[in-house]
């Protein structure tokens, strides 16, 4: 008889929040998982270049990550920070905002950017007959698709947060192999998300020596995320090696049935790649914690502009007239325009009091003073004055902003293929 799914959670302090990660790891088996003979990748979710409470990994989650791993005699040589890239979020932009580069080069590791000089292999070179299995990667990439060779036998630690997304009810550990497993073009997978993580799933505990998944819940989010959220401090942290179960959890504690509310949790469920049902996972840690409901709103409840149209274009009256466009060299107006609306507007104008009210909490305060507040084994036991006023909008965000609007056109798959393509005709 298998054994049984179990995720690890915990409440949490600026002062205890390295310890915790430790313990929170060690109470769900993340040794047994993870093997210290490979190379680990830490999977940092970065949901928006710029800092907005619980829309990115957090420095102290990566942070906690890393010093337990080697407190537990992982080497520094096989742990790596590991990046992918969209054409609406910045990462090298995002990591620095964030803090996450801070971390890695204190620690000494290296950083890979995914799209960045690494080599993509085809995905039936990779998983073999597996592909036979997909639910739908095969109709949307007749052509099959490229994955990271580098992933081939290396552990990956998923590192998300607990947040709410427009397109797949909550995001977590599922959804964070999204833009690291598929290369160009994963927008083409938007009106079958469910189906995709699913089958990004499958891969994955084909190709990785081990999988595993640390979740910060400090800050929560909920709203129409990943990035236009209201956010919470709910100070909890959970860990597991069943990728299924803690979005379960996660999904669980926000006040949503997954089984039900959740298709991709569902789908893994019956796909028997992990425990989506909360009755049969194994809680440790803080019990009363996990029985926390925090009576979220949920995605659809209070939609942007941006994302009442995205679903009107990928499942409503929009998608027979429009969606066409986003699979052509037409596609980078997309990307604008959703720059464009959450960078130069929404971000200035309805995210600055969230980012502000966050600020003036202590894990605001604790972000703010990264790097120059005092730590021990256990955490941060002074985190520094919060400085709420310093939130950078004005000229300078606007400035950030425009060039961002430029990079969604430049960076784009379809701009690129058309340079890669004059570039062959010239050398020709």
């Amino acid at each position: 008889m298998p054994a049984k799914s179990k995720v690890a959670i915990l409440r949490t302090t600026p002062a205890t929040v390295l310890e915790d990660y430790h313990r929170a790891m060690n109470l769900a088996g993340y040794q047994e998982v993870i093997a210290k003979d490979a190379d680990t990748a830490l999977k940092v979710n970065i949901s928006w270049h710029f800092f907005y409470p619980a829309s990115s990994t957090t420095p102290w989650q990566l942070d906690g990550v890393i010093g337990a791993m080697k407190k537990d005699g992982y080497k520094s040589e096989l742990i790596h920070a590991c990046h992918n890239r969209t054409v609406v979020i910045d990462a090298h932009l995002g990591e620095r905002e964030n803090k996450q580069i801070d971390v890695v080069q204190a620690h000494g590791l290296r950083n890979v950017h995914l799209y960045e000089g690494e080599e993509w292999i085809d995905v039936r070179d990779a998983v073999g007959d597996l592909t036979k299995k997909f639910l739908c990667l095969n109709e949307v990439y007749p052509k099959g698709f490229s994955i990271p060779k580098r992933f081939i036998g290396e552990n990956i630690i998923h590192l998300p947060t607990v947040k709410t997304h427009i397109f797949t009810t909550t995001t977590g550990a599922m959804k964070n192999a999204f833009g690291g497993l598929l290369n160009e073009h994963r927008h083409w997978t938007h009106p079958v998300i469910h189906e995709t993580l699913v089958d990004l799933l499958m891969i994955q505990k084909k190709i990785h020596r081990g999988v595993f998944a640390v979740m910060d819940g400090t800050f929560v989010g909920d709203g129409p995320g990943p990035r236009c959220m209201i956010p919470y401090i709910k100070n909890v942290i959970l860990a597991s090696a069943d990728q299924v179960a803690i979005d379960a959890v996660a999904a669980k504690l926000m006040g949503m049935d997954p089984m039900k509310d959740c298709k991709f949790i569902r789908l893994a469920h019956e796909q028997g790649l992990g425990c989506g049902d909360v009755r049969d996972i194994e809680i440790v840690g803080d019990l009363d914690a996990a029985k926390e409901n925090w009576n979220f709103d949920g995605p659809f409840k209070k939609m942007t502009f941006a994302s009442r149209n995205q679903h009107r274009i990928y499942w409503g009256p929009l998608k027979k007239p429009i969606e066409w466009s986003l699979k052509t060299w037409l596609a980078p107006w997309a990307y604008v325009a959703s720059v464009t609306y959450h960078d130069a507007f929404w971000y200035p104008v309805y995210g600055k009091p969230h980012i502000k009210a966050a600020l003036e909490s202590d894990w605001g305060a604790l972000f703010q003073n990264w790097g120059n507040v005092p730590r021990n084994e256990k955490g941060f036991p002074a985190v520094g004055d919060s400085h709420p006023e310093l939130v950078r909008m004005g000229l300078k965000h606007m400035l950030e902003a425009t060039r961002l609007i430029g990079m969604a056109v430049t960076e784009s798959p379809e701009v690129q293929a058309r340079q890669r393509r004059k570039s062959l005709e010239h050398r020709a």
